[in-house]
């Protein structure tokens, strides 16, 4: 009789279980997490009702934060940025976790953030979370279809961006103050732009110094993409061959498994007398060097790998060969060439000559 009514026992649970086919066709099997009977047919009676607005009323059930994050978790665990993913959706979790997603409006993100200012983070920090919440509202509303719409999640101005490059002698500078396994993967990253992780894992089965190019699996943005060498990093590489049979960066004939901002990179940043400089400000270096070399924003999205131009036009300030004609028109022996004189009347004249026309 129990399944008749959807509701039975195991033998290797306490709780009372859910076996039904909900209204709309979909069949549920699942614990109630209660052992008493009332308890689990209120639970039922409240899922069925759910699925019949859903199926035959169009209505959608209510859905919490909570749950929207364990999925966008779910879908998100390949990344290799996941830990800080979860690291932010803990610090959302006082503010938002009891939440229905329909709850979540433009007054609840407000007092968000002016509550995260005052706790002292700067707005680079509290834009981090709200571009989380944003990415989690617009999966449940695009691809879940848990929600018809969610409030607009603008981004708090006064973020600084982070413009932290090296000329080319502080690069020289860093080479010379780093160990030889550091120098050839800062070499090979000033000539690639690669990041930490994709130089750290990269292996020879994945690189052809003939055609000069390499094959990333593992990136950043999980899209794997292939990398053109030029002569810099081909020089790198032949000289790591033979050093380890998988991978072409190594550390004592043994691959690199650890962050490289380690107490060696400290090390040599602070002897190459380098204020404020991270691993990661190579890749900065790298796309700053090509633009004032004259690649293209466009050229410097393919090489570096990113999936859009908001990154990549960052760097545009550095190039400035295509507005030289416009700035050189008013050199000031072309200035008699290139202005049109107008005739000048002074302030006191002008007024007096208008009330005389009226």
């Amino acid at each position: 009789m129990a399944r008749k009514n959807g509701i039975h026992r195991r033998r290797d649970s306490r709780f009372w279980w859910i076996d039904v086919v909900l209204p709309g066709g979909r069949r549920l099997r699942q614990s109630t997490r209660t052992e008493i009977r009332d308890e689990a047919e209120a639970f039922l009676a409240k899922l069925k009702f759910e699925a019949f607005r859903e199926a035959h009323l169009g209505i959608k059930p209510q859905r919490t934060w909570q749950e929207a994050v364990v999925r966008y978790l779910e879908v998100k665990a390949s990344l290799r940025s996941i830990r800080d993913v979860r690291r932010i959706c803990r610090r959302l979790h006082p503010y938002l976790g009891a939440k229905l997603l329909t709850q979540i409006d433009g007054d609840v993100v407000w007092h968000f953030c002016q509550r995260e200012l005052a706790r002292g983070n700067k707005p680079a920090t509290v834009n981090r979370y709200l571009a989380t919440i944003r990415g989690i509202l617009r999966m449940t509303r695009d691809e879940w279809q848990w929600i018809d719409n969610f409030p607009k999640v603008r981004m708090l101005p006064g973020e600084v961006e982070r413009d932290r490059w090296l000329s080319r002698e502080e690069a020289e500078r860093l080479l010379a103050a780093c160990s030889a396994h550091l120098a050839a993967i800062v070499r090979f990253a000033l000539a690639t732009g690669c990041r930490a992780s994709e130089i750290t894992g990269l292996e020879w089965n994945r690189v052809d110094l003939e055609r000069r190019t390499a094959w990333l699996n593992h990136t950043k943005n999980g899209t794997p993409r292939g990398v053109p060498l030029n002569r810099d990093a081909v020089a790198v590489l032949d000289a790591e061959k033979g050093k380890h049979a998988r991978f072409c960066f190594t550390f004592r004939g043994e691959p690199i498994k650890w962050g490289l901002c380690n107490s060696g990179w400290r090390e040599a940043v602070k002897k190459a007398e380098l204020v404020d400089f991270r691993f990661h400000d190579i890749r900065h270096t790298w796309a700053s060097w090509h633009r004032q070399a004259g690649t293209s924003c466009d050229e410097l999205k393919d090489l570096g790998g990113w999936k859009s131009r908001v990154m990549v036009d960052r760097y545009a300030k550095f190039a400035t060969e295509h507005l030289s004609a416009a700035a050189s028109r008013i050199e000031s022996q072309r200035f008699g060439e290139n202005v049109v004189r107008f005739p000048r009347i002074p302030h006191g004249e002008a007024e007096t000559q208008t009330a005389s026309t009226r």
